[in-house]
């Protein structure tokens, strides 16, 4: 059973209360990340697209500027100690160019901009996708190869993001990348909603068997695990490491109960992998040369993640950074239950 990670309710060293600067600090993870800094009485730049007034009444300093600003990067490392790297560009569609210049020509910008400036620790969040191969991934580990051939320009973009945040550890600037997978919790403005849009009026279906088992990691576990790694970075620095609940779950089980709790129809409409792969094609290639507006309703990366093991072993982070998941699947499940039926 989940415990209380002790480490990781401590407050910051004295001697490390220095500046930080979250980038995508006003999105769900990196919110989270700022009111725990906050809370500890620690310095903090946001940069991300968008100000957010009410963190702005709270002592924030914000740079408002997207990660192919150059010039907003070398700003916002000016005077920092620790750069927590949490945005990027997500979503399952989308031009390739696009997704490399904010998640790859981003990441290398704001890695030379925080040499420049002396940071010494550099936390990025990174994705499980990067290990991609197309297969089941039961137990896996952080041996496996980062991906070099994907379907999905995020999955790709990320991995070679994540190879240079490493390659440049160094004495000076000391780097780690972080591997949460499938953020949840309450006001989770992806996940959760995306599920709930698709399921209500019945546009969900159950892929392959239905019986593939998931890893997800709990918002306020994911930000424990940011802290821990920027306090134990001389342990983990170069590395990588996965971080989930260690709870892995029934997808289309846990999609349904969660479904049920609050009065939903279950999903119980299937469709072959094979099927819905062929039909994951057949969709990009018709928003590719058409071209149709939003995301595809399937894309081969999708019809994968959603018929396939996913689940991963965390043995690393809970020896280099002391992670524990504090909140259990039944915990935050409970808690969003009752959020969502409040109506928030």
């Amino acid at each position: 059973m989940p415990h209380t990670a002790a480490s990781a309710l401590q407050p910051f060293s004295p001697s490390a209360l220095s500046s930080t600067l979250v980038t995508g600090g006003t999105g769900f993870l990196g919110r989270h990340i700022v009111d725990r800094l906050l809370a500890q009485n620690r310095p903090v730049t946001i940069l991300a697209r968008r100000a957010a007034p009410d963190l702005a009444g709270r002592g924030v300093r914000f740079i408002t500027a997207s990660l192919d600003d150059a010039g907003a990067l070398r700003d916002a490392c000016a005077g920092i100690h620790t750069v927590f790297h949490v945005a990027a560009k997500v979503g399952v569609w989308g031009r390739y160019a696009d997704f490399f210049r904010a998640n790859v020509l981003g990441t290398r910008a704001l890695l030379a901009s925080a040499r420049a400036h002396g940071v010494r620790t550099f936390v990025h969040t990174s994705t499980p996708s990067v290990v991609y191969n197309g297969r089941n991934l039961a137990g896996a580990d952080e041996s496996l190869p980062l991906t070099t051939r994907c379907p999905s320009p995020y999955a790709l973009t990320k991995a070679a993001a994540e190879r240079e945040v490493l390659a440049a550890n160094s004495p000076g600037l000391r780097t780690v990348a972080l591997r949460p997978h499938l953020i949840w919790g309450n006001d989770d403005p992806h996940l959760i909603p995306r599920v709930l849009a698709q399921a209500r009026p019945g546009r969900l279906r159950i892929v392959g068997t239905g019986r593939n088992r998931v890893d997800m990691v709990h918002v306020e576990n994911a930000t424990d695990a940011h802290l821990l790694a920027e306090q134990n970075i001389s342990r983990c620095a170069g590395r990588a490491y996965f971080i989930t609940n260690n709870e892995p779950v029934v997808l289309w089980d846990w999609i349904n109960n969660l479904l049920a709790a609050l009065g939903e129809k279950p999903i119980t409409r299937r469709i072959p992998l094979r099927a819905a792969s062929a039909l994951g094609a057949c969709c990009e290639a018709a928003w590719r040369v058409l071209p149709l507006r939003g995301e595809p309703p399937m894309t081969r990366f999708v019809a994968a993640e959603l018929a396939k093991d996913h689940w991963f072993n965390t043995t690393a982070s809970g020896r280099d950074l002391g992670y524990t998941p504090r909140i259990s699947m039944a915990a935050g499940t409970a808690a969003l239950i009752a959020h969502l039926r409040a109506g928030r």
